[in-house]
């Protein structure tokens, strides 16, 4: 087990890069095993959720070669279609590779993701497309079994904005037969970036980034070579992190308009933002003030930002509301916050946050990917020093959080229990 050890009251300062989108490169990953010709893609990030994906294709058959922040994944002489739940357990993107298994071999069996701290992602959406799509779909002994002769193209409405139901569900309509259209999609950069590469596999796919994508299906799909778009969750953690010291910080490698929601909430605190075509600067105002965040599907305001953004309210002016709409169970570093000081009720899927003048530095413990984040920041604000446990979930998502973190003047540093 590993922990870092956080001294705050130090204003972050400089310029670091943008890293490769954890949620872009694992459906991309995915995406390889549509097509027995290499993939390689750029910019793939070093992350734990990143190698368990590598692992399963490789259990799968494929032959992966890394270098650096490129793979390149070959996936010509699959051994199995069988995803094992020792695997799926610990990520539950792998049910990504399920519709591609069934797209280009005709049956795939994913074992059933296990449970998320953050609350319920049911995959049952996926099931109901692949089933609209002609697959025949049992869940037995916690598996998924799918089988399918040919896919053939169909009207899919899923009953609610699912992404990665989204980006698993146009991977199986590439290879069906006819025209397959999706209604109420999922509009997420990350979907455009998968249905950017999948054309350029030689896929058909129309509206990626609206709520209705329309997939001509094809014979087969070619290798290619595609950049990971970058992160911009880790963006925006970044920039609410500079913030919240009292600093200034640009990120470089990014791309504003996917985080044009968060620019907006940092510039309603008083920060001061500006930025270019490639990167986004933002810095302290003279006033931090406290903004109300509703979450909702892109293009609102992401679930993913919603604890940063509560860690920039626990020390601004005035109160916030913080409404939930996504996950149930998203509240999970409140008591933490609560441990260096912070201000903050709840009520349901609803917390109010009372800006306090200081924040003291304490022990705490992470409990998902995006809290953990939260509690950095924190940390970093607050006065005195702070650790924080169980930082194997900061590290399914950003990567090597504490050298930038470093390398923009923080007090930080990772050490073993």
């Amino acid at each position: 087990m590993q922990k870092l050890v956080i001294t705050g009251g130090k204003p972050l300062r400089g310029e670091i890069r943008a890293s490769g989108a954890k949620n872009a490169a694992l459906p991309l990953l995915a995406a390889s095993l549509l097509t027995e010709e290499p993939m390689v893609f750029h910019n793939l990030p070093d992350l734990a959720d990143v190698k368990t994906m590598l692992r399963l294709l490789e259990d799968l058959g494929c032959k992966v070669t890394r270098s650096d922040h490129a793979v390149t994944i070959e996936a010509s002489n699959i051994t199995s279609t069988e995803a094992s739940y020792d695997l799926v357990k610990t990520m539950r993107a792998s049910i990504l590779v399920l519709c591609p298994l069934v797209a280009r071999f005709g049956k795939a069996k994913v074992s059933l993701p296990g449970g998320c701290s953050i609350g319920a992602r049911p995959v049952d959406q996926h099931i109901k497309g692949l089933k609209a799509l002609g697959t025949e779909v049992t869940i037995d002994h916690g598996y998924v079994s799918a089988s399918a002769d040919k896919l053939k193209g169909t009207l899919i409405v899923t009953d609610m904005v699912t992404v990665t139901g989204t980006e698993n569900l146009m991977m199986a309509a590439v290879l069906a037969e006819g025209t397959t259209v999706l209604e109420n999609a999922a509009r997420e950069p990350e979907v455009v970036d998968l249905a950017d590469c999948l054309n350029a596999m030689g896929a058909k796919i129309q509206g990626a980034g609206t709520d209705r994508i329309i997939i001509e299906g094809v014979e087969k799909l070619h290798g290619t070579t595609h950049t990971i778009m970058s992160d911009r969750i880790e963006v925006g953690s970044f920039l609410v992190a500079a913030v919240a010291t009292g600093g200034k910080a640009r990120v470089t490698h990014c791309n504003p308009r996917d985080l044009a929601v968060v620019i907006d909430k940092l510039r309603e605190s008083g920060a001061e933002v500006t930025f270019g075509d490639d990167w986004i600067e933002a810095g302290a105002g003279k006033t931090l003030k406290a903004v109300d965040i509703r979450t909702a599907p892109y293009p609102a305001f992401p679930t993913d930002m919603q604890a940063q953004f509560m860690a920039l309210d626990t020390i601004a002016e005035g109160a916030a509301r913080v409404d939930e709409t996504i996950f149930e169970n998203r509240f999970m570093h409140v008591p933490e916050l609560q441990r260096l000081g912070a201000d903050i009720t709840i009520d349901g899927h609803t917390a109010t946050v009372r800006g306090v003048s200081r924040l003291s530095g304490a022990p705490l413990m992470a409990t998902d990917l995006r809290a953990s984040a939260a509690l950095v920041i924190a940390a970093l604000a607050a006065d005195g020093e702070s650790t924080v446990d169980r930082i194997y979930h900061l590290d399914r998502g950003y990567e090597k959080m504490e050298e930038k973190l470093r390398a923009l003047g923080a007090d930080i540093k990772r050490v073993k229990e």
